[in-house]
């Protein structure tokens, strides 16, 4: 039977491992951040080369990212960009962060019920878009950042248009906690690839994207338009057609899509 001393050496030796443990976990924490930082940074810009169909295989995805895509911030109730004039620290392209800018109440403001089809509840006032060009400087493609509740999480993804503003060129999807195997399948590479060539708008500019339940028949003369539903996930389907039908949506970057329409027509009449 152990003495009060040796019970007391005993704590003793156990509150030191515990406490030089912590240390070098801690240690190992702070040094691993900045890694662990890029690795996110560089996930996410993969992500969104993936959405705008955008090649980097053996190659540096920043580096590609740096040369082909360029970045602006809109006010998503009016579309206007903003000019380096009005950003602030936090909205600044090279600092946007999507998650902390929807709960900063600073930069949102909340959303009615009936508005709320994304399930989001607070909106950001900006938001921003990246824009895909070719060698000659001209956009080819515009990836709206977009983010709604599936059945267990928040969804968080890129959608990318054609410079038509209407065909899909791709979707991702990079940070969820969907079902594996049933509303987990939003990372199925096979279902990503259905998006490509969809048609999101109609030529009055009216959002015809939608995502089924079940499997789109391709006889159907809709069938352009619709997207199939992830088998066994009826609500992590139903989120994502919310989701869409959300960002597309006069709450979401309906207003600047407008404005990139009356551009083009504008454009189109001087020639």
């Amino acid at each position: 039977m152990p003495t009060d001393g040796g019970t007391k050496k005993t704590v003793l030796v156990a509150f030191g491992v515990a406490l030089v443990c912590s240390i070098f976990v801690s240690a190992a924490a702070v040094g691993l951040k900045s890694l662990q930082d890029q690795n996110k940074k560089l996930d996410r810009i993969s992500n969104i080369l993936q959405a705008g169909d955008v090649d980097y295989a053996d190659k540096n995805p920043e580096d590609i990212f740096n040369s082909k895509i360029s970045s602006v911030v809109i006010e998503l109730s009016s579309g206007k960009v903003l000019t380096e004039k009005e950003y602030t620290e936090e909205i600044k392209p090279e600092n946007f962060n999507i998650k902390e800018i929807s709960k900063n109440p600073e930069y949102t403001r909340r959303l009615t019920a009936d508005k709320d089809l994304a399930g989001i509840k607070l909106v950001p006032e900006f938001m921003i878009v990246y824009q895909v060009k070719n060698e000659q400087g001209s956009i080819e493609k515009y990836i709206l950042p977009i983010y709604g509740k599936g059945l267990w999480s928040t969804m968080y993804g890129f959608l990318a248009l054609d410079k038509d503003l209407q065909t899909v060129k791709g979707i991702t999807f990079y940070e969820h906690g969907e079902t594996p195997g049933l509303g987990g399948e939003i990372d199925n590479p096979r279902w990503k690839k259905s998006w490509k060539g969809k048609i999101a708008f109609n030529d009055s500019g009216e959002r015809i994207i939608e995502v089924i339940k079940g499997l789109v028949d391709p006889r159907d003369e809709a069938a352009d338009h619709k997207i199939d539903g992830l088998s066994g996930a009826t609500i992590t389907t139903r989120g994502v057609d919310y989701t869409i039908a959300f960002w597309l949506g006069e709450s979401g970057y309906g207003p600047y899509l407008n404005k990139l329409r009356m551009k083009e027509e504008a454009a189109d009449e001087k020639i």
